[in-house]
């Protein structure tokens, strides 16, 4: 009884100061410009790549399928993919006032790998957005059920879109791609998505050079309606549609299963990144009027 009781004492006091902390942290961010909170959010990815380098964090490969014990809450997704696919599809018929992805987040998704035909209905970003959320009510419940759950949209590709290959901003995460309406469910396997999780001969690792045309290592990755699969996206990827119809996808970025202190950390950090004004944008740009 004294050791269950002086772990509890030592968990509280524990959440207790990580709740100073991210307070003071988040006052203390608000004031910083853009390149500086970059220069923060690259030293907590530099954290998870200390981690994984020594084995304190497993290292993702390209894709993974086999995801569901420990995330055994995405099968509730899958298992009601017929419900997604149906709301999906009545949000299609509105297809126009849904946010282009480049309008999504003001200057950060302005131009670049963004300015193509690309568009997202977005349901969480931090926070639920709720008018959104209504318009999808059945596809809702399930995404409230998950866990450790920080983005969740329909990513709507249209034909002959290609996104260029590029590096994804935080380690914390795994993301989550479930197949909603993949253009006659591949079988000319004409949408994919492509990362490269290898290292080169000479056994130095091809994402820590800002080498773009490395793509051409990665392992390719095919669509199908209903089917789930996880990524490490700050792995150098790409993804295209190159059919005639429309490629929707449901992306979740979800916090890495980890151990408790980093687990600890990659939630404070988290919480003050999603409380920051550059978040409370990409909510406004989302919502569906």
């Amino acid at each position: 009884e004294r050791s269950t009781g002086g772990s509890m004492t030592t968990l509280m006091v524990t959440l207790v100061v990580l709740g100073a902390i991210g307070f003071v942290s988040w006052r203390a961010i608000q004031g910083l410009d853009g390149e500086q909170k970059r220069a923060i959010t690259d030293r907590a990815v530099g954290v998870f790549d200390w981690a994984e380098a020594k084995g304190y964090l497993r290292r993702a490969p390209a894709f993974e399928s086999d995801y569901h014990a420990e995330y055994p809450e995405l099968r509730l997704l899958e298992s009601d993919y017929a419900t997604v696919r149906k709301e999906c599809q009545e949000l299609l018929g509105m297809k126009e006032r849904i946010t282009d992805v480049e309008a999504l987040g003001g200057g950060y998704t302005d131009g670049g790998i963004h300015a193509i035909g690309w568009k997202s209905f977005m349901f969480k970003s931090g926070e639920f957005i709720e008018s959104n959320c209504r318009m999808a009510p059945e596809t809702t419940k399930i995404l409230e059920r998950i866990p450790n759950l920080y983005t969740a949209f329909f990513s709507i590709l249209e034909p002959h879109q290609y996104v260029t290959p590029h590096f994804g901003y935080y380690k914390g995460f795994l993301r989550y791609h479930l197949g909603v309406i993949i253009p006659g469910n591949n079988i000319d396997r004409s949408a994919w998505l492509r990362v490269n999780a290898d290292r080169a001969d000479n056994d130095r690792a091809d994402n820590d050079r800002d080498d773009h045309s490395l793509i051409e290592r990665g392992e390719k990755y095919y669509w199908h309606d209903g089917e789930g699969v996880m990524f490490d996206d700050t792995y150098l990827h790409d993804a295209a549609n190159d059919s005639d119809e429309v490629r929707v996808v449901l992306w979740l970025d979800v916090a890495r299963k980890m151990s408790f202190w980093l687990h600890a950390f990659n939630k404070l950090f988290l919480f003050i990144v999603h409380r920051d004004a550059s978040i409370k944008v990409i909510r406004n740009n989302a919502r569906i009027e």
